[in-house]
């Protein structure tokens, strides 16, 4: 079995679906080893395992908006494309999505996967509670003010298997988006912050081949800003003349509208339609995160190394992620400024830059996507994490033999398995 990027064959002796909830307590309860697969969208082996797989698309769907407490429930395994069409009916929203519309709500949490937006959190940032399967068939509840709930959001799967998550909503509201072109790089470091600022939702494309953002990406709440024409330029950047693509040359007919046109939040925020399958598993992925004041010598350390990137990029985006207190969050206790590397599909040319560009950025405290991929020695990774000692103490809690433990959890987070010989 493959996952979307098709980079990764699964090693599962067993692969599950279950319908319901009671059976899947049924399959973890039996198994030595389980991974919970989301959407697939992961570039490493975080959700492999030799034992039994399991994809929670199957469970029952539940999508259940509370207008009075400003929050929806859903099934772990729906994507976003699944229930944000009926939070917007409800005249609520989420406070942002990402890029695809098409992951699973619980591994993109898991992950810490994100939007962008100066003050706009991570996905996770809308949890409010989540029911898990623990290894003994058992279930955990945790809401926000638990004592290991900060823990338990983003989690990377190793806790046990979510089912489902309760996310806080705000008034439904509307976007505009607008792609400008051509914004040197001169400019940007005039202006880093500022443009990273200039509106709800930002973000950078560049291939590092020039001095020049090719792209420029705004997405503008209505009611933050009414305007509803292009400004005539944006720091040399000039507005774009029709739809663009992030990748200059492909189609732009799977990606949402631009040109201004106001639309719901739901549609404008990603990236890409629902409706148009957004990758050919033709890539890989990166994606690096460094506290938002070392964002412009970030950008600057690489630029100096851009010969080693360049060849082997398709395209490269720049966005900002609020601070957050989840414990293996990439945005953890700091705003943040994340760099996303979509990369030609060679493992072999891709590796040898990833470790160029975590040695551009190691000083400052470069923190890597837990989905996609990198080379950072793991006990460097731990060390960027004041919490980790405490995941590990709270993976021994939940799940005291290592039933969702598997070779990248172990890597990152050993704990106590040298002592029992694992």
């Amino acid at each position: 079995m493959t996952n979307w990027a098709r980079n990764i064959t699964f090693s599962a002796a067993r692969v599950h679906r279950p319908s319901s909830v009671e059976r899947l307590r049924e399959i973890v309860a039996g198994s030595r080893s389980v991974r919970v697969l989301g959407s697939g969208h992961s570039f490493n082996r975080i959700a492999d395992t030799d034992g039994d797989l399991v994809s929670v698309a199957g469970l029952p769907r539940t999508v259940e908006v509370d207008r009075a407490a400003a929050t929806v429930t859903v099934s772990g395994g729906l994507r976003f494309a699944e229930f944000t069409g009926a939070v917007h009916d409800a005249g609520l929203a989420l406070h942002n999505l990402g890029s695809l519309p098409h992951i699973s709500v619980a591994g993109a949490c898991a992950t810490g996967t994100h939007g962008s937006g100066a003050g706009n959190g991570a996905l996770a940032s809308a949890v409010r509670a989540l029911d898990i399967v623990t290894a003994d068939g058992g279930t955990v509840s945790l809401a926000r003010g638990d004592k290991d709930f900060a823990g338990a959001v983003v989690a990377l799967g190793a806790l046990g298997v979510v089912t489902r998550m309760t996310l806080d909503l705000v008034p439904a509201y509307d976007i505009r988006q607008w792609v400008y072109e051509g914004l040197p790089y001169a400019r940007l470091r005039e202006s880093f912050d500022d443009i990273l600022s200039a509106a709800y939702s930002v973000s950078l494309f560049t291939r590092w081949r020039t001095d020049v953002v090719e792209q420029v990406w705004l997405k503008h709440r209505v009611g933050d800003d009414e305007r509803a024409t292009a400004p005539a330029s944006l720091l040399g950047a000039e507005p774009a003349d029709g739809p663009r693509h992030p990748v200059p040359g492909m189609d732009p007919v799977t990606c949402t509208e631009q040109s201004g046109v106001a639309g719901p939040w739901y549609e404008r925020l990603p990236h890409f339609r629902p409706e148009f399958t957004p990758s050919n598993g033709e890539e890989l992925q990166s994606e690096y995160f460094v506290a938002r004041e070392d964002g412009l010598a970030a950008f600057d350390a690489l630029a100096r190394v851009r010969d080693r990137i360049a060849p082997v990029l398709q395209i490269g985006e720049i966005r900002t992620v609020a601070a957050d207190e989840y414990w293996l969050s990439p945005a953890y206790g700091r705003d943040s400024v994340a760099f996303h590397f979509t990369w030609i599909a060679d493992t072999a040319a891709v590796t040898p830059v990833l470790g160029v560009i975590e040695e551009a950025l190691a000083p400052y405290g470069v923190r890597p996507h837990w989905g996609k991929l990198f080379t950072m020695a793991p006990e460097r990774v731990r060390a960027l994490y004041e919490r980790s000692a405490d995941f590990e103490t709270l993976i021994e809690k939940l799940d005291p033999q290592g039933t969702f433990r598997n070779d990248f959890i172990t890597r990152y987070f050993p704990g106590n398995q040298a002592q029992r010989g694992a």
